[in-house]
């Protein structure tokens, strides 16, 4: 059973494979609740736990509170789609920004009111579109201005910020955001602004603090700033991503993750066990002891690794078979293309799978099954249009192989399309009538399907079918583990509960069941404690779960334990297996850097658990 994530991370279980996929590597889905919200936010918010994804329920603050503007630099005065494009007619009151009585007030109060005049003078040439002269206006209020008058000063830095945006002079515009903010340490306007400077300059790290303190002080209520947090995040993430990815060291993947891979297929040749004919008797002397194969074959020898799990001799056995052109040549490149698939290696698999798929005289499972996990890897690179053709393409060489359609069920959840995975659910089952899988993940496409459109007589159809699944096919692992993640959104959350159970009896040495019953005791009791020891547990079975580490970290950021959630970010980082979940991953660390940086700085922090 393969890690179940939300919809962002998740990918056809032939792809990658440890990217997201549900039980046997078999299922792509991502169930209601997402809402297109990107993940990091997980790392810098807490509040009210709600379900994301298929099964992944963390918690997230997404309290929806509506605030009244008031055109000030606080967070409580900002819409939520707030352009903060015009200039202020002052900053956001401040303790000690009062005119005091005393001596000198008189004198303090001219200037003060002479830096006024000049700044609605400014704000008058601002409003006409006469920028330069806004300048001069908004440098004079800064020069007569009082230098006691914070709350003041720092609003003329930050009109003289917006005029200089106007005209795209982004140092400028950061200098004089950075004056505002020293002033007034607050001040959202100048810190979104600056955000979007330090942006046009390609200062990424120094833009995500910025936009982070303003996502903490609006109380992630603004749109327009968690739109460029998301965007400043992924193209973090896929820098470091693309640089890590390139000199990362292959990892395989924990025997169990492999064998529940391969146990997502029932048309694929190279994961049937060895033939008797490819077996030789005489060589097994004792009980339990390995058998030798016949013939000198490379694929037959890497198929012998399989079965004794020796997967890490895989690849150079097939690349003997491949060099000497031998009998297996066409199962070897598949079987190499696989492996090199399962450790993350995706450029070295493609070569390999194109040449099983142009082999003609191949057997026509084989160049289907290299079709079906070219196209996963299209849809892992988020190329959907690529991934479609395969699959069709499959179906077209091979119409009575249910993998295809099983696979490009997945596919179309994935693009939205419930109603065609539904349909190619149902060809796989025509097929395969046995395959609980299948009727598993149909039934969650279509409690998808009617969750998403609020529709609660079809809900009650999609859980009655669930019920009906797990009835038919009590051993079915997968069927429990949807059913719960249904029951889960349903807020049903003690049968939840039963259904994992039932699935860990099922399977006891899958980490992912884990990972998500734990999380289950954050939602349904807010049982820190035992969620974090089911979580712990996953990660005893499997120390190659990087769902487990990732979701580890994100309860730690939520905790407040900034270094131990970064710990548990860079744990998940060395595990990924394609290049976009370790953008993913990196997308979440550098969220829990930015938060550590911006408390420094400012003293702001998420409420903690």
């Amino acid at each position: 059973m393969a890690a179940s994530k939300p919809v962002e991370a998740a990918v056809v279980a032939a792809a990658i494979p440890g990217s997201g996929s549900g039980v046997g590597g078999g299922s792509a889905t991502a169930g209601p609740g997402t809402g297109g919200l990107p993940r990091w936010q997980l790392a810098l918010a807490v509040g009210a736990p709600l379900l994301l994804g298929a099964g992944a329920m963390y918690l997230w603050s997404r309290q929806r509170r509506r605030r009244e503007t008031g055109g000030r630099g606080d967070a409580s005065g900002l819409k939520r789609n707030s352009e903060r494009k015009t200039p202020e007619g002052r900053a956001s009151p401040a303790p000690g920004s009062g005119h005091p009585e005393g001596p000198g007030t008189h004198l303090e109060m001219n200037s003060l009111d002479r830096a006024q005049a000049a700044k609605n003078k400014g704000n008058k040439y601002f409003k006409a579109g006469k920028y330069e002269q806004a300048i001069q206006c908004y440098t004079e209020a800064i020069s007569l201005c009082p230098t006691e008058k914070n709350v003041d000063l720092s609003t003329f830095y930050q009109n003289r910020a917006a005029a200089f945006e106007q005209l795209q002079k982004w140092k400028e515009v950061a200098q004089d955001c950075t004056k505002a903010v020293e002033l007034n340490p607050k001040y959202v306007k100048a810190l979104f602004r600056r955000a979007k400077a330090h942006e046009k300059l390609d200062n990424k790290k120094e833009c995500l603090e910025d936009v982070t303190a303003v996502c903490i002080l609006e109380g992630f209520q603004n749109q327009q700033s968690m739109l460029l947090a998301d965007k400043v995040l992924k193209l973090l993430g896929k820098e470091k991503a693309k640089e890590k990815y390139k000199n990362r060291e292959p990892l395989m993947p924990s025997p169990q993750f492999i064998k529940s891979y391969f146990s997502s297929f029932t048309d694929d040749i190279i994961s049937q066990p060895m033939l008797k004919g490819e077996k030789s008797d005489e060589d097994k002397d004792k009980e339990g002891e390995a058998l030798e194969v016949k013939e000198n074959s490379g694929y037959l020898k890497a198929k012998q690794y399989m079965e004794e799990e020796n997967y890490d001799k895989i690849i150079s056995e097939c690349s003997k078979e491949i060099d000497a052109q031998g009998k297996y040549m066409a199962e070897a490149l598949l079987l190499r293309a696989t492996f090199y698939l399962l450790i993350g290696n995706a450029n070295a698999a493609k070569p390999d799978l194109d040449k099983v798929i142009s082999l003609k005289e191949a057997n026509v499972k084989l160049r289907a099954n290299a079709l079906i996990k070219r196209g996963s890897m299209y849809m892992q690179q988020q190329q959907p249009l690529l991934s479609t053709q395969d699959f069709n393409m499959a179906a077209d060489i091979d119409p009575q192989n249910a993998d295809v359609y099983h696979h490009r069920g997945q596919l179309k959840i994935l693009l939205d399309q419930v109603e065609e995975a539904v349909a190619d659910f149902d060809e796989c089952i025509r097929l395969r009538p046995e395959s609980a899988l299948a009727q598993a993940q149909k039934c969650f496409a279509l409690y998808r399907q009617a969750y998403t459109g609020n529709n609660s007589s079809q809900i009650q159809a999609a859980m009655k079918g669930f019920e009906e699944v797990i009835k038919k096919f009590p051993r079915c692992a997968e069927g429990y583990a949807l059913y719960a993640q249904a029951l889960t959104d349903q807020q049903q959350f003690g049968k939840a509960d039963e259904m994992y159970d039932k699935c860990i009896n099922l399977e006891p040495d899958n980490a992912t069941t884990y990972v998500h019953k734990g999380l289950l005791q954050l939602q349904w009791k807010q049982d820190l404690d035992r969620g974090l020891e089911l979580i712990s547990k996953a990660i005893e079975i499997d120390n190659k779960c990087d769902f487990a580490y990732e979701t580890m970290g994100t309860i730690e950021v939520q905790r407040g334990n900034m270094e131990k959630a970064i710990d548990m970010f860079n744990k998940a980082i060395n595990l990924a297996k394609s290049e976009m979940e370790m953008a993913h991953l990196y997308s979440l660390c550098d969220a829990a850097h930015a938060q550590t940086e911006v408390a420094k700085k400012y003293g702001l922090k998420p409420p903690t658990l």
